[in-house]
């Protein structure tokens, strides 16, 4: 069973930064991918990074220059340090873990969410 952990969300002020990590714990088969979306109230889930194709790391538009995505495969840990917030960034952030279970087919983890809340 493979349990992904989000921390670092919290309540910060515009302009600020925080910093999400995620941890996969577990037994995986094989690692396929690994990022952030998130979902702000009201909204759809939004892919925050890696956009496809993942030969380079690219991000969603409203989040380029200020987001940066990390991820460590030989530990399962991603991370995405969040720069010069805005109020519209506030939303639940989930972290996701692609498990490759044989050719074709995957399966997606998701993490519990963490709130991130931009506001004076």
């Amino acid at each position: 069973q493979v349990q992904l952990v989000e921390s670092g969300g919290g309540l910060v002020q515009p302009g600020g930064s925080l910093r999400l990590s995620c941890e996969a714990s577990g037994t995986l088969l094989s690692f396929s991918d690994m990022g952030w979306y998130r979902q702000a109230p009201g909204k759809q889930r939004e892919l925050v990074a890696p956009i496809p194709p993942h030969n380079l790391i690219k991000y969603a538009e409203d989040v380029k220059g200020r987001f940066t995505f990390s991820r460590d495969n030989s530990k399962n840990t991603a991370t995405l340090q969040m720069n010069m917030l805005k109020p519209e960034d506030t939303a639940v952030y989930y972290c996701y873990l692609d498990e490759e279970l044989g050719p074709g087919a995957i399966h997606r983890h998701w993490g519990q969410g963490t709130q991130v809340t931009v506001s004076s």
